[in-house]
């Protein structure tokens, strides 16, 4: 199999170039004699550069100046400044966020829900306090929560697009394929060519089914910027998909151009190879995806099926495989199925009926439903002494050189958790 793009992560916070500071007290940025701005106690503070004494900073209006660092704190260490300032002010909701914005960066999204709840009962009705409290709830799980606050964050300002590139990311969470391609889609509108939004929408187009939408994006993409690798990555994957493995070798190669120590780019091409035929091609990649990363399991597990079936007797290595595939149930712990599976092709292949039965049985023990049946057939196959093959009941006539190469891959995809 071939390792994929997975879906987009909740869309978090925007970071500046370094972790904000906090001041802890009020400070003037002068030029000469004249003050050119006023920092208050609280003020979150854009760090450029960090020296050892002082940190260079932005402040919210783009003076920029030099802070000793006596005289601010990190974001994760500024809720007793927060706390201090909002007991001063009880009525002000804006130091109840600044101070959400701290538990955010301890890893505390409960705590930042509670601040941002306070603070809009206060009355901070800002579109930003919902589209952040929306993010928190997203983080914890609290998806219906945050749909209602982006919701209302897009109410009281509907040019904003951080709500909606947020609530697509629940909806992707949700399995609400088609909600989210549709606020992509109006990102998008606001923000054409973005390739940020155009990966996002991709990736949801490819969870909906829609590979030739999906294509287009990311063709879109590479129009910008033709040596995107996560968008020529994206596309070779699609390509697999539609079992357009030429194309999918011709995208794969170009990523390993651009990158040489993408071992994922080694193993997809390599299995695209093997579809094609080539499989001494393929084994190539896959030795060289697994010198790049020695613990790539998936690597392990390919491998171990092509030395395992292979037709040309050249290529074809029973002990090699089950090498390989003992390597690839340690990477996992021996819970992955298609590496249990790939173990016992392995031991069949060289003859070793006793140990492929043991291994089967796990994997039939472990086998999803729509998987059992033919699980069942691959353990009765080694129970009659036979070699693999991904067409059990062709048995009497399959080849002991192992399946079709179309049909190792249905038979690996079934297997895999």
């Amino acid at each position: 199999m071939i390792a994929g793009v997975t879906l987009p992560a909740l869309t978090t916070l925007a970071a500046p170039p370094q972790e904000p500071v906090v001041a802890r007290v009020e400070m003037k940025l002068t030029d000469g004699e004249k003050v050119t701005d006023v920092i208050e106690k609280g003020d979150l503070l854009t760090v450029i550069e960090e020296r050892e004494d002082d940190y260079v900073i932005l402040t919210h209006d783009g003076s920029r100046g030099a802070v000793d660092k006596v005289n601010a704190v990190r974001l994760a260490e500024s809720t007793d400044i927060y706390s201090d300032l909002i007991e001063r002010n009880p009525d002000e909701g804006r130091f109840l966020t600044l101070r959400a914005s701290a538990w955010w960066a301890l890893g505390k999204s409960e705590k930042a829900v509670e601040d941002f709840d306070q603070a809009i009962k206060l009355g901070y009705e800002e579109p930003h306090a919902y589209s952040s409290r929306g993010l928190f709830h997203a983080s914890i799980g609290n998806f219906d929560n945050a749909i209602a606050d982006y919701n209302k964050a897009l109410e009281l300002d509907p040019e904003s697009i951080a709500p909606l590139i947020n609530r697509a990311a629940v909806y992707m969470a949700q399995g609400e394929v088609e909600k989210a391609i549709g606020d992509y889609t109006a990102a998008l509108k606001q923000k054409p060519g973005n390739a940020s939004l155009l990966r996002q929408r991709a990736i949801a187009l490819k969870a909906d089914g829609k590979l030739d939408r999906a294509i287009e994006d990311f063709n879109a993409i590479l129009k910008g910027n033709e040596n995107d690798i996560d968008a020529i990555s994206g596309r070779g994957y699609i390509y697999f998909q539609q079992g357009n493995h030429k194309a999918a070798v011709k995208d794969f190669s170009q990523v390993i151009e651009l990158n040489p120590e993408s071992a994922v780019a080694f193993n997809n091409r390599g299995y695209n190879q093997f579809q094609l035929g080539n499989a001494a091609d393929a084994l190539a990649d896959y030795d060289k995806a697994i010198e790049l990363a020695p613990q790539y399991g998936l690597a392990l597990q390919n491998r171990a099926w092509l030395l395992a079936t292979a037709k040309e007797d050249l290529l074809r290595d029973p002990a090699k495989a089950i090498e390989s595939a003992k390597a690839a149930c340690e990477v996992s712990d021996y819970s992955n199925l298609g590496d249990l599976s790939a173990l016992a092709a392995a031991f069949a292949a060289d003859g070793k009926f006793e140990e492929a039965i043991g291994w089967q049985e796990k994997v039939v023990e472990n086998a999803p439903e729509s998987y059992q049946e033919f699980a069942k057939k691959i353990l009765q196959r080694y129970q009659d002494k036979k070699p693999f093959t991904a067409n059990p009941d062709d048995a009497d006539v399959a080849s002991e050189n192992g399946p079709k190469q179309d049909d190792v891959a249905t038979a690996k995809a079934k297997s895999a958790s």
